[in-house]
């Protein structure tokens, strides 16, 4: 009964977490204005930014706490190991709700293309693109296990839990977190882009930067002279780059 309830926990959680990703691309897409972030302002400018700023700083601690392996052995002191993913996943998800529906307008434009039909379309290409990027990266590392599913999944039919072996496919080919760089294309690719929509893009792509070389060490120190090769072969966020 508790593998039972491990694999319903992931369920949920992956459930929150991959809603809370639809929201963010969403709530950056102008399409759905009652979930836009590019709402009318209410506060003024400072405290919109220092509230923006902090909602950002939380979204990354967390991730970037969570994701070391000294939480992670922690983590196991107390609870099952097996939902250790899918609780990253579960407040990740509700830290990245409360990053949209919390994000304080702070108006302005940098540029619209609404009166260049060619540059509007091109700038929605780029956009779903980049998102496309993103989601098919995860399914090339493996989307389950990404999301915690396997783990508690192998937990209830009594499989260990393998770790994924290093692969170089498709997008990993050049470049190294193709995942970060579609969500980084999906930021700043937009028709319309507000101040409010810039230092959300800033922020979140400073997050991106931050988190991928933390994720670098980790993954140097797993897979060692074969990730150090595959660095020197290939860019981190830049396709085609070494």
């Amino acid at each position: 009964m508790k593998k039972v309830f491990m694999f319903l926990y992931s369920i949920v959680a992956y459930l929150i977490g991959f809603a809370s990703l639809l929201l963010w691309i969403l709530s950056v897409s102008h399409l759905v204005p009652e979930i836009s972030i590019d709402q009318t302002p209410t506060k003024p400018l400072f405290y919109a930014l220092i509230k923006n700023m902090a909602l950002v700083s939380l979204f990354g601690l967390q991730h970037s706490i969570m994701a070391r392996q000294s939480f992670k052995t922690l983590f196991a002191k107390y609870f099952p190991k097996p939902i250790e993913r899918s609780t990253y996943v579960l407040i990740s998800g509700v830290l990245l709700m409360l990053l949209v529906f919390q994000w304080e307008p702070m108006g302005g434009s940098i540029w619209s293309f609404e009166k260049d039909q060619t540059l509007y379309y091109i700038a929605y290409v780029l956009f779903f693109a980049g998102w496309i990027i993103l989601f098919i990266s995860t399914f090339l590392i493996n989307h389950f296990d990404l999301f915690g599913l396997r783990q508690t999944y192998l937990e209830l039919i009594n499989k260990p839990y393998t770790k994924l072996q290093f692969k170089v496919v498709s997008f990993y080919k050049h470049v190294r977190h193709p995942l970060y760089f579609g969500g980084i294309i999906g930021l700043w690719a937009t028709p319309t882009m507000t101040v409010t929509h810039l230092i959300f893009a800033l922020s979140l792509t400073a997050y991106f930067i931050i988190g991928t070389l933390f994720e670098e060490r980790d993954l140097k120190e797993e897979f060692g002279q074969t990730y150090t090769d595959y660095q020197s072969k290939t860019g981190m966020l830049i396709p085609f780059t070494k």
